[in-house]
């Protein structure tokens, strides 16, 4: 039967049988409708579907993002992985699947702040109590309750990087009957393994270093064989799919995790060291530096560090820290990181905490430290020092004037 072009265009191109090897890198899977062989076929498929992981509709997945799962299931060390539209989806999924009205989850003080403004908007509007530990997890055993269903964490933590002792809260969270899941987007499955710490759940922002291009939004979140049906079950429910093209984009990006990391460490503690020496500097925050209150658990716990660290300044003038980010030239300003480039941004700790007191503290300048030489890195932070100096000389004179 001979066929219009509009029909042929319509059924060619489905199969591609070419004689040869096999590419590197799996092909890029595009497709939302998925054919079968008969209606006995797609029958049998869609049953098994909610508890295998098959090739049936494009919102629950396809050969590229499956790809992806597996390859985040083993840098984790997890049973199943499944693929979010953001960092930020993967962690309001990761609660939803897990806690339900009436229920109570427990967040560290040290959270990513966004995962703090659900917890204090939409869990709270829709029956979900949420409270908020330190950071430290110091004060974890009186804010459990018996319906605690989920004790959220992340260590190091966002900002100023405080560290949990993961497996005793993972002990004494599961005593109580609550799962752990942890924020693994800083330690990127090589650095820090919550799994093998005791966690239940690991997810991570893989738009940071899993990617490492700044191009692509995506979370993960990798569980344990005896908690994964929760998360699969509720995935589904809300549709949670994620495009192969950036399935693609994150696993190119997690082929060099090591050496990229590997790379940020190297220039983040030459910096961070610098910064130490810093006239103009109260305090750096870093956990893999001696000095660092969180060192003795970062030594225990992971396996190296990234290119994150924060300061202070000693100037106490509120225009200095934004004085200090706008003078920088090869820092971008922008929020994120994780990629090639170095960023800074301003963040006000009295708002991304509600348990410690950081009243005394100045604004914190967060450093990502990229793959730039980090001698430019610190010319341009040495020039961004130089253009704050007049405002705290400008202090200095208006204070001897007062004591006059």
């Amino acid at each position: 039967m001979t066929k219009a072009l509009p029909t042929r265009l319509a059924h060619a191109g489905r199969i591609s049988a070419v004689s040869g090897g096999q590419p590197v890198n799996p092909a890029v899977v595009r497709a939302s409708t998925v054919l079968f062989e008969s209606v006995a076929q797609q029958r049998e498929m869609r049953a098994r579907r909610d508890t295998e992981r098959l090739f049936t509709y494009g919102a629950r997945g396809n050969p590229t993002n499956f790809a992806l799962e597996d390859m985040v299931t083993m840098l984790e060390g997890g049973y199943r992985t499944r693929l979010f539209p953001s960092g930020l989806a993967a962690a309001a999924m990761t609660i939803l699947a897990y806690v339900r009205p009436g229920e109570h989850v427990l967040l560290p003080d040290c959270v990513y702040e966004p995962v703090r403004n659900l917890a204090n908007g939409f869990l709270r509007q829709h029956s979900i109590a949420a409270d908020f530990y330190a950071a430290d997890g110091s004060d974890l055993d009186a804010k459990l309750r018996p319906e605690t269903r989920l004790v959220y964490a992340e260590a190091p933590g966002s900002l100023v990087y405080e560290m949990c002792d993961l497996p005793a809260l993972a002990e004494r969270a599961h005593a109580n009957g609550a799962l752990v899941a942890a924020d693994n987007t800083w330690g990127s499955g090589l650095l820090y393994r919550p799994l093998e710490l005791g966690a239940d759940i690991s997810l991570m922002a893989a738009t940071k270093y899993l990617c490492g291009h700044s191009d692509v939004m995506m979370g993960t979140v990798c569980t344990t064989e005896a908690a994964w049906q929760p998360l699969a079950t509720m995935s589904d429910s809300f549709g949670m799919a994620v495009s192969p093209d950036d399935s693609y984009l994150v696993q190119r990006g997690i082929r060099s995790l090591g050496a990229r990391l590997a790379q940020h460490q190297e220039s983040a503690l030459a910096v961070a060291q610098w910064l130490l020496d810093r006239p103009e500097v109260a305090q750096v925050f870093c956990p893999a530096l001696p000095h660092d209150p969180n060192h003795t658990l970062w030594q225990r716990h992971c396996h190296g560090t990234n290119g994150l660290l924060s300061f202070t300044l000693h100037s106490q003038a509120p225009v200095a820290p934004e004085r200090f980010v706008d003078s920088l030239q090869l820092f971008g300003i922008g929020a994120s990181w994780g990629g090639f480039e170095s960023l800074a941004v301003l963040a006000d700790m009295r708002r991304a905490r509600s348990i410690s007191d950081w009243s005394s503290h100045g604004t914190v300048i967060r450093l990502h430290i990229g793959l730039e030489a980090v001698s430019d890195l610190m010319s341009d932070l040495d020039q961004a020092f130089a253009a704050i100096a007049h405002i705290e000389s400008t202090e200095q004179e208006s204070s001897h004037a007062h004591h006059r």
